[in-house]
């Protein structure tokens, strides 16, 4: 059993652009059709961003949502934590731009890149700070523009992902009977298996000269048969870890929610845990895999729908690029 938390979050909200891309949109775009991509993915449509709109925009309305839940005002925010792989730039920060948006300076405020498992590995940080500073009100908004990385002519890739973000705000002590307790958070990653899912275009390592036409490397890249058995392995691993030194069994999960990544990797995942399905929380059919933010948007609309109850014990997975991959325990 694990020391008690001190971390609660008092909040959460999320937000997806208006625009939607159905699978029929996509038969008109790249070799492929609806029942391909539902088949095999149980993806029916997803959320696009406006060419024009950042990471920081999506945060912007979804730290919003999660600050009115809260009950607190921007003004009361000390950290600021932005887990992204599309920042609206290399610098200034996405968390700094939020932070002006937000028409706040002075607070602490930083981008997290873990890919899909961001979110995860942004609570994690979050509970950092407040052991420190039990005073510390920390916002942890997870927000991606994942279309602005995607290569429309790979039909592999291309109907994967969508845009959106989620965020949480959390503080050392709850507010009123709606808090939950982040009772743990247990993250992994594993650098020598990184190039099974890559954006390299750009970076240090593959830099681009003036005047150069963008490459293929550009956009995410992903060998899927590889990422899919790491993923369902890494992903049961480390939630029987979390469950295991937090003295639970599996059958006292109440809501499981793992990465919205691939219907086939959330029903593997969910099988090998035994967990039932009707225990399950699915989103993935309406937004696609929006990468860091699918945790918190999953969790954001589980609770508003009412799929996660007062004193449900919540169950999170995730798996990103990386890899990197980990598991959280929230009481509700």
């Amino acid at each position: 059993m694990t020391t008690p938390s001190s971390a609660y979050i008092l909040g959460l909200g999320f937000h997806v652009p208006e625009k939607v891309l159905t699978n029929r949109d996509l038969e008109r775009m790249v070799e492929t059709s609806d029942e391909w991509i539902t088949s095999r993915t149980g993806i029916r449509e997803r959320h696009i961003a406006e060419v024009g709109t950042s990471s920081s925009d999506l945060a912007l309305a979804a730290a919003r949502k999660a600050l009115d839940a809260a009950g607190i005002l921007p003004s009361e925010l000390t950290h600021i934590i932005c887990p992204t792989l599309t920042p609206d730039s290399y610098t200034p920060s996405t968390a700094c731009i939020l932070e002006h948006k937000l028409g706040l300076n002075g607070a602490m405020a930083m981008d997290i890149s873990a890919a899909c498992s961001g979110f995860l590995y942004g609570l994690e940080t979050a509970r950092a700070i407040l052991a420190l500073h039990p005073d510390a009100v920390v916002l942890v908004t997870a927000a991606e523009v994942l279309t602005s990385r995607t290569n429309w002519a790979d039909r592999s890739t291309c109907v994967l992902f969508g845009d959106g973000a989620g965020a949480a705000v959390l503080a050392s002590k709850p507010r009123g009977d709606k808090s939950a307790t982040v009772m743990d958070v247990l993250l992994r990653s594993d650098g020598a298996l990184g190039d099974f899912l890559t954006i390299k275009g750009g970076g240090s390592a593959r830099p681009y000269a003036l005047g150069e036409s963008v490459c293929e490397d550009f956009f995410i890249q992903m060998q899927g048969r590889d990422v899919f058995k790491h993923a369902v392995r890494s992903m049961e691993s480390v939630s029987r870890e979390v469950l295991e030194r937090n003295g639970f069994g599996v059958e006292q999960v109440d809501v499981c929610i793992s990465h919205q990544a691939n219907l086939r990797i959330i029903e593997h995942v969910g099988k090998k845990l035994a967990i039932p399905e009707e225990k399950i929380f699915v989103n993935l059919d309406r937004y696609g895999n929006t990468s860091a933010a699918s945790i918190p948007i999953a969790l954001a609309e589980a609770l508003q729908t009412g799929f996660i109850k007062a004193g449900d014990l919540v169950l999170l997975a995730t798996f990103g690029g990386g890899f990197t991959w980990g598991s959280a325990l929230l009481r509700f």
